[in-house]
């Protein structure tokens, strides 16, 4: 059983990334069984311009995010894409397989590129392909995958089954998608309809993990909320989203349901629920922020802990590659 995620470093993560995405990783690592691959997708960050200083800044940072979040490199194999060369060698592989109808139906490329299609990159079209490579590479038999990705894992099983049809070999495992454990859909301190993000130009509008307790307590008791008192049930939420997603924090960060939460606090109004929803973010957050602060003032130990990952993701990729090249007639 081999596991592979993959997150892009966007840099100053925020709650709605950590419970939406990096808790369940570390839950992975230390509860599923076989090996775990967590990597930086940094080829997939320049299908869009990006500050280079600013990318190499923002991949350390996300590096050193997930392990105070709790990711150990000794137990999982973290690394960025950039240093294993084997993802985009084998991406150009697999683009001589994938067919252009099939990238054609991919929905994200339309919400990517917005009205100015002819203008977007060919990575931006083409990189559920490198996708498919990021996950085939290393004969990855499961991925977690929200709502969001289950097209493209479909097509990385579809570019598989052809490419092993087509050579008349069984160089690639068809991945199967898994579902991580329900996470939290965190959204805006200031607008319970929208997700929480760093696009944002408000930093009020997200709890940062690098955030201060008294930045977090102060962010908490300014968001948005209504006037009425909390229910005991989570149907008398409906039609509340802000107060929806400060139970929902609640809940998350406790590891209590909404209804546990709500029965809990039932008939009082926010007053007494921001505080105590404050103090918990506080507690629970104050050692990432530690840990986080440590490991960014080390780059140096960030960095190792990148290329020894690399040499690891290398080592599986290496026959993966050998093999596909070779399925093709390729000599080398």
């Amino acid at each position: 059983m081999r596991t592979l995620s993959g997150i892009q470093p966007t840099g100053n993560l925020h709650l709605g990334n950590y419970l939406g995405a990096i808790r369940n990783w570390v839950r992975m690592q230390d509860e599923m069984e076989g090996e775990k691959l967590y990597f930086l997708a940094d080829l997939h960050a320049i299908t869009v311009h990006n500050d280079p200083a600013e990318l190499a800044a923002n991949t350390r940072e996300m590096a050193a995010a997930l392990m105070a979040a709790g990711i150990d490199p000794a137990k999982a194999i973290l690394f960025n894409q950039a240093r294993v060369p084997a993802h985009a060698e084998l991406a150009w592989l697999l683009f001589c397989t994938a067919r252009i109808g099939w990238l054609n139906r991919m929905t994200q490329f339309k919400e990517k590129s917005g009205k100015n299609r002819e203008g977007a990159s060919v990575g931006l079209y083409a990189y559920p392909v490198l996708q498919a490579a990021d996950v085939l590479l290393y004969q990855t038999t499961h991925v977690p995958v929200g709502d969001d990705q289950k097209q493209h894992l479909e097509l990385a099983r579809d570019i598989a089954t052809k490419f092993n049809l087509d050579t008349g070999t069984e160089t690639f495992t068809l991945p199967e998608p898994t579902i991580p454990a329900a996470a939290a859909r965190i959204m805006s301190l200031r607008d319970g309809n929208a997700k929480m993000s760093k696009s944002d130009p408000s930093d009020a509008s997200r709890i940062n993990l690098v955030d201060d307790a008294d930045t977090i307590m102060a962010k908490i008791r300014k968001a948005k909320t209504d006037a009425e008192p909390l229910p005991s049930e989570a149907a008398g939420l409906e039609g509340r989203p802000e107060a929806r997603n400060l139970v929902a924090i609640y809940a998350a960060m406790a590891d209590e349901s909404v209804d546990a939460v709500l029965a809990r606090f039932a008939g009082q109004g926010f007053g007494a629920f921001k505080p105590a929803l404050g103090d918990l973010l506080v507690e629970t957050l104050r050692p990432i922020a530690t840990r986080l602060g440590a490991l960014k003032a080390d780059p140096a130990a960030i960095d190792a802990a990148l290329e020894d990952g690399a040499a690891r993701a290398t080592a599986l990729a290496r026959p993966t590659l050998d093999a596909a090249y070779a399925a093709l007639g390729l000599c080398r």
